[in-house]
């Protein structure tokens, strides 16, 4: 007999699904998501395919799924499918998301072994926010057609570097030896073929930290580099501002719409990221990455607003802590090309994980610590260097430690509306305090900035087309 709790208010599976499981015999319970769930009790379904066709792949959210040892395992060269054609099948059957269920699909079925050591298994059930319970002999029943495997890399096993930052500089320099398999003796600077920071960053940051700097030579410096000036102007231009009138001039953009503040930090923030080229491969589930770093400085801009005046950090070093904040993502594919392509793949089909994980387990580093590590070695502000290291911490209370806290906060609000990849992460209540934020104010600044998400997007774009 199925087991369904009658609570009218909690969704319930799909009827595609009730009447599959019912079909089979499988006997299922239905339990909200939340976070005490254990890992190795639930199953992450992810559909691969090669030339040859696709393949369910089964394995427990305690694991990661290593791409090299199931091409070991198969002799096939097995990648996430196009998130298209995903979507077009999940369409099809009303579904938003892949439970871990071989015959919904035509495919064969491949499960990581280590999955029936748990008494009871949690499925998605293709609603959001809803599991199958189901008991394992039932579920080992679903799998009776399926070849069971070892691929999987339990995730208790690696170890990112969260809160050692002065492991950095050795781990990194481990990881650029054994990916380049030159064993190497010169300091890091000369290991790592990094771009020199372009002229008009430097000038900028030597802006920044001159308390005489005027709003005329923010505009000289923009001024020469015609990219950033064309890039200020039609900032201003947006109707994100609403700025009263046409903008004319940088002078005028900077007057009478972004303040001298937000232009500074735009102008590094660009003058940066074109200092590393976006990369051409990324995970197919990935916002992009102006988007991303738009959105994060957006939210970040707002919450400071909400921090009490006494409290507040600097509000422009916190909006560029949220433009940079993935800065180490471009520096990973700089730094790795080779390795970078395989990093997308594992991230496409773990996703499940914070990108650390993977990160950590391929290279043996993460975005977080080789990101940190070059702006120190630019000179940039502590803030940004901490508020970069640390954005994985909610627990971080060391020196400056609003910046990381706000770009942990930011992070998580989006992940939660489905902007950014990986995992929704649980927003602890000290994080708040150490804020001086409340659970709601935080919710209602995103609310504003997803509110004005197609403008937002408009000025993500034009990053991009520079």
């Amino acid at each position: 007999m199925t087991e369904v709790a009658f609570d009218t208010a909690t969704p319930h599976a799909p009827s595609v699904i009730r009447l599959l499981l019912e079909k089979l015999g499988i006997a299922y319970r239905e339990v909200p998501e939340h976070a005490q769930l254990p890992a190795a009790a639930k199953v992450q379904a992810v559909l691969l395919d090669d030339t040859v066709g696709a393949l369910m792949v089964l394995f427990p959210q305690s694991q990661l799924l290593d791409l090299k040892r199931l091409a070991e395992l198969t002799g096939r060269s097995l990648v996430a499918v196009p998130l298209a054609r995903l979507k077009q099948m999940l369409d099809k059957h009303g579904l938003k998301s892949l439970p871990a269920i071989p015959a919904l699909t035509s495919s064969p079925c491949l499960y990581e072994e280590t999955l029936l050591r748990a008494d009871k298994l949690l499925i998605q059930s293709g609603q959001t926010g809803l599991l199958l319970e189901i008991e394992r002999d039932p579920f080992k029943k679903m799998l009776s057609k399926a070849s069971a495997g070892v691929f999987g890399e339990k995730v208790v096993d690696i170890r990112p570097n969260l809160d050692r930052p002065h492991d950095d500089r050795a781990e990194i320099t481990q990881a650029v030896r054994a990916f380049t398999a030159r064993r190497i003796q010169q300091r890091l600077e000369q290991t790592i073929e990094i771009p020199p920071l372009a002229d008009t960053a430097q000038k900028i940051i030597k802006l920044r930290v001159d308390p005489n700097a005027s709003i005329d030579d923010i505009t000289s410096v923009v001024e020469t580099d015609p990219a950033l000036a064309a890039q200020v102007v039609s900032w201003a231009a947006s109707p994100y501002y609403a700025s009263p009138g046409k903008i004319r001039s940088v002078e005028d953009a900077i007057v009478r719409v972004l303040g001298f503040d937000l232009v500074i930090n735009l102008a590094l923030g660009l003058a940066l990221g074109k200092t590393l080229s976006l990369p051409k491969d990324h995970p197919q589930q990935a916002t992009p990455y102006w988007h991303q770093s738009i959105y994060t400085a957006a939210v970040i801009e707002g919450l400071t607003r909400a921090i009490p005046r006494a409290e507040r950090p600097e509000a422009g070093l916190t909006y560029l802590a949220g433009l940079l904040h993935n800065f180490g993502y471009l520096l990973l594919a700089h730094v790795f090309p080779p390795h970078f392509s395989l990093i997308c793949r594992h991230l496409e089909v773990n996703p499940h994980l914070n990108h650390s994980y993977v990160e950590q387990h391929l290279l043996g580093i993460s975005r977080e610590q080789i990101g940190a590590w070059l702006m120190g070695l630019w000179d940039m502000p502590q803030e940004l260097t901490t508020a970069l290291r640390f954005q994985h911490d909610p627990s971080y209370d060391g020196e400056h430690a609003a910046f990381p806290n706000l770009v942990c906060l930011a992070v998580s609000l989006l992940r939660s509306r489905g902007v950014g990849s990986g995992p929704e992460m649980p927003i602890p209540d000290e994080l708040l305090e150490r804020l001086n934020l409340t659970r709601e104010k935080a919710e209602s600044v995103v609310d504003k900035v997803l509110e004005a998400e197609t403008l937002l997007r408009e000025l993500a774009s034009q990053f991009n087309s520079h």
